[in-house]
């Protein structure tokens, strides 16, 4: 998110909160796909990473693009953190650790969304590299210790910073040291949102095993293939998770609510001010428990939409649903993220197939595959075979959605190119992960600092 809200509108209602959620609801064809993406900036000369100010900094990148681009610059404290095209409805954010991040203009497919990748990736580069800066893709930092990694000066990350020891164990590697694809999708209806939301649900640690690509951590090879989904197994279980209750009978909008009203609240945003109100919940907040603590105590839409914004669970619901699973990866994978949803997704016979193949898997289940994806991706044990079976049978699925979509590039290929990558890597059964670790054995010589220059944008 590149900019946190300061929308005033009173809010007093669980209907209200909800109405908000419902609003996302449109018409089919007017469906979108927005992709984001996030990369380390390092420095060419030591693969070090790169900190905030001077000359090969995160500040001098975002200064550079805002001369490239035209787009309108964001600010906290003075200090640029990110850009907006108010255009196009892009945007250009830094997370905490100073990874670089895209996120996407709502696009009608997916030719348009790999185009705006590399037009992006291309734009990168003409500014950081006579910078000396390059960027990769990976979904965890391969060799910077956490403590090595510099803070950006945003105020909501200095008060996720302190609030996220007090709940979890990887917080502020998830913070500092991950890095991820996601994609934006909408829904026609609650129903629809509901069939999106359990199939988004059950399948997200297959796409956390197709995309896995974080098997070293400082410097070492740490025994997972995505350590960046292991970090979100112990990170604060009060706003991350798989979300039992959205498939439970009956589950809609105001469920989604009466869950988000019981997670803690990071801030509250006054102006350019950030209060810190980690020990209050939104429901006691709407309740009156920040009076005389806060200027204007009473909830509005913009801190409603802030507190959405910092609930972190595998599918998150806004007035889109955000598909949140996968790693950080090389530059055909931004592409490919997108299209493997879309295609389960945006036809509805796909989407009814992919709930049926969904439906009879338990919670247990689900946790289980939670639990394991992140160590053994494709190769975890699942049912009477391996996860690799579902993918193959899941990413089958989408193509079929892809080709039933029939948009077509201006070369006349439909979306299905897009999934290439990952048929690839199913046909031979391996994940990133697993290309990396073959490379790491075999003619990097156990040299994790190849990765620098073999899978740099």
């Amino acid at each position: 998110m590149a900019r946190d809200t300061v929308d005033s509108t009173p809010i007093s209602t669980v209907a209200e909160l909800a109405a908000v959620l419902e609003a996302g609801c449109k018409p089919v064809k007017a469906f979108r796909i927005g992709t984001e993406h996030e990369k380390f900036g390092f420095r060419l000369a030591d693969h070090q990473p790169i900190p905030y100010a001077g000359d090969q900094g995160v500040e001098a990148v975002l200064t550079g693009m805002e001369k490239l681009l035209g787009w309108e610059r964001i600010d906290d404290n003075g200090r640029i953190i990110g850009l907006a095209d108010t255009l196009g409805g892009g945007a250009i954010s830094i997370e905490p650790g100073g990874q670089f991040e895209l996120s996407g203009a709502p696009l009608e497919d997916l030719h348009l969304t790999c185009r705006e990748t590399h037009a992006h990736l291309d734009q990168v580069r003409s500014v950081a590299e006579p910078l000396g800066i390059g960027f990769l893709g990976a979904g965890m930092t391969p060799t910077w210790e956490r403590d090595a990694v510099p803070h950006m000066p945003k105020s909501r990350y200095d008060i996720m910073r302190n609030y996220m020891p007090k709940v979890g164990s990887y917080g502020l590697d998830m913070m500092h040291r991950t890095s991820t694809i996601q994609v934006n999708l909408d829904f026609s209806s609650e129903a629809d949102m509901v069939k999106k939301m359990r199939v988004g649900l059950a399948l997200q640690p297959i796409a956390t095993a197709i995309f896995a690509n974080s098997p070293f951590t400082d410097g070492k090879v740490n025994g997972y293939k995505s350590f960046r989904a292991e970090v979100w197994n112990d990170l604060d279980a009060d706003r991350t998770g798989n979300l039992p209750f959205v498939f439970d009978e009956g589950f809609g909008f105001e469920h989604y609510v009466e869950w988000a009203l019981d997670v803690p609240m990071y801030f509250v945003k006054r102006g350019s001010t950030y209060y810190d109100v980690t020990d209050t919940t939104f429901r006691a907040f709407m309740n009156g428990a920040l009076e005389g603590r806060v200027p204007d105590a009473k909830p509005s839409l913009g801190d409603w939409n802030n507190h959405l914004s910092t609930l972190f669970p595998d599918v998150r619901l806004k007035t889109f649903i955000e598909m949140r699973g996968a790693d950080g990866g090389a530059w055909t994978r931004i592409c490919a993220l997108p299209a493997f949803w879309v295609g389960l997704l945006y036809d509805d016979g796909i989407l009814a197939d992919a709930l049926e193949l969904v439906k009879d898997w338990t919670q247990e289940e689900r946790d289980q595959l939670r639990r394991d994806v992140p160590r053994y991706a494709l190769e975890t044990p699942f049912r009477s075979g391996k996860v690799l079976d579902v993918a193959r049978q899941v990413v089958s699925l989408s193509k079929q959605g892809l080709k039933r979509r029939n948009r077509l590039s201006d070369g006349g290929l439909d979306e299905t190119v897009h999934l290439a990558p990952v048929e690839e890597g199913l046909a031979a059964g391996l994940s990133p992960a697993d290309v990396l670790l073959q490379r790491y054995n075999g003619s990097w010589n156990g040299d994790i600092d190849r990765i620098y220059k073999d899978y740099a944008y």
